[in-house]
């Protein structure tokens, strides 16, 4: 099935030289030269001489982006949001319906498909809608979206709250071969909650968001999965009882994945203090207990994928009181550096394992090619230097919004140069 667009070209031809190699899939980690030709690995070979910094590993896969397109370009466009994926290392992009208006039709997807093949930097897939117009009330076309090219069926930025119509979705699912990836809050208990429920949130003043709403809502969905006997994606996981919930299902046989977002890894609500906007997401920020429950769950596999959630918000809608502003940040350009600097260094994750759950993992779920070192494969790879520290600021991104939770932090790990289907689509 084809999912991925972007326009054609031709295809590139190097050799990288004593990088060190980590491919975690086919258990390869150390010096060698890579040969590319014609935009294929033809040559995998142990190198003479090691480069210092350098690592090649297999280019990341994003399945979870706001490209605002349809709606918003002044937030964000196919050709600006593609570009900052290339510059964080990104061979492959997935893009979610909430847009203006949603992918919820034959038309809107065809038009995306046919301006990805335009102004994509990257190979990008797009998600359609589970219901028309995000309402909740009635399925879209699912078949028909699915032989366009719909990569998977979500409706990000709000939950399915109807019990009935999530099963028939599932049905459905059976028919069109996708995935449904599900953003999961009962919207009853999540209420007005501008930030998690806990000792902050009341110190703040702050409307709170129990992680209870996340996770009743992920056993109902798995309990549905299983009835239905059908696999089901839970995006951004923020919490332990979400957690617990996944790894239950999981454990009954439930065909459930998992991702989380390099935010929920890093952060903790104690950050909102600052009453920054640029810490206000959606699932919110959580507590340390429930931080460390996510990273322990993507180290052992329960959550397969890293996923950054980017979502560009104009400067002026960020700029307003907490309470008003809206959720999100970006994270394209700064997810691989962010993990590095503060997990990798300070011990708590392992390299091989973050570059994973970044390029296999989320492939593997959506049914994407997984990105490979190996002789024969088509060139999708990141060359990072581990050794260079830069600066997060306002003037750095390729983005067409600013609005990083890591503005003015030294982070360290750069993409030096992402090559994606063959062809070197960034290079530092």
């Amino acid at each position: 099935m084809t999912v991925l667009f972007w326009p054609e070209g031709p295809a590139d031809s190097l050799t990288i030289r004593g990088a060190r190699v980590v491919d975690p899939v086919g258990g390869v980690d150390g010096p060698h030269d890579v040969t590319i030709d014609d935009g294929v690995i033809t040559a995998v070979e142990p190198a003479a001489e090691a480069a210092r910094g350098l690592v090649l590993a297999p280019g990341f896969v994003d399945p979870h982006v706001h490209l605002r397109v349809p709606g918003r370009e002044d937030e964000e466009t196919i050709a600006t949001g593609t570009a900052a994926a290339a510059a964080g290392g990104y061979c492959a992009i997935l893009a979610m319906p909430n847009t203006d208006p949603v992918v919820d039709s034959a038309a809107v997807l065809g038009a995306l498909i046919e301006q990805a093949r335009d102004d994509a930097a990257i190979p990008t897939g797009f998600m359609a809608s589970i219901s028309k117009g995000l309402r909740g009330e009635e399925l879209t076309e699912m078949a028909e979206l699915a032989r366009l090219g719909a990569a998977a069926f979500t409706d990000d930025g709000k939950p399915v709250a109807s019990a009935g119509l999530m099963q028939r979705a599932l049905q459905y699912s059976a028919v069109t071969g996708r995935i449904l990836a599900l953003h999961e809050e009962e919207p009853t208990l999540s209420r007005d909650g501008q930030m998690h429920d806990g000792a902050v949130s009341a110190e703040l003043g702050l409307a709170g968001w129990p992680s209870v709403a996340e996770s009743v809502m992920i056993e109902r969905d798995c309990t549905l999965a299983a009835y239905e006997q059908r696999p089901l994606h839970i995006m951004h996981l923020s919490a332990r009882a979400s957690v617990v919930a996944v790894r239950a299902a999981q454990k009954r046989g439930v065909a459930v994945s998992a991702e989380v977002s390099p935010h929920h890894l890093c952060l903790t609500d104690d950050t909102v203090r600052t009453l920054d906007t640029n810490r206000k997401m959606n699932p919110p920020l959580r507590s340390e207990d429930d931080r460390r429950a996510l990273l322990d769950a993507l180290r052992d596999g329960t959550i397969a994928c890293i996923a950054t959630d980017h979502a560009p918000h104009a400067r002026h809608e960020k700029e307003a009181p907490f309470e008003e502003a809206p959720f999100g940040v970006t994270g394209l350009e700064t997810s691989f550096s962010a993990l590095y600097t503060k997990l990798v260094e300070p011990g708590e994750l392992e390299l091989g394992v973050l570059l994973e759950r970044m390029s296999a993992g989320p492939a593997r779920v959506f049914g994407l090619p997984v990105p490979r070192v190996e002789v024969g494969a088509r060139a999708n790879l990141v060359l990072l230097d581990l050794d260079v520290s830069h600066r997060i600021g306002e003037n750095g991104f390729r983005s067409r919004s600013t609005n990083s939770w890591l503005l003015g932090e030294t982070l360290r790990g750069s993409v030096v140069k992402t090559i994606a289907d063959g062809r070197v689509v960034h290079a530092a």
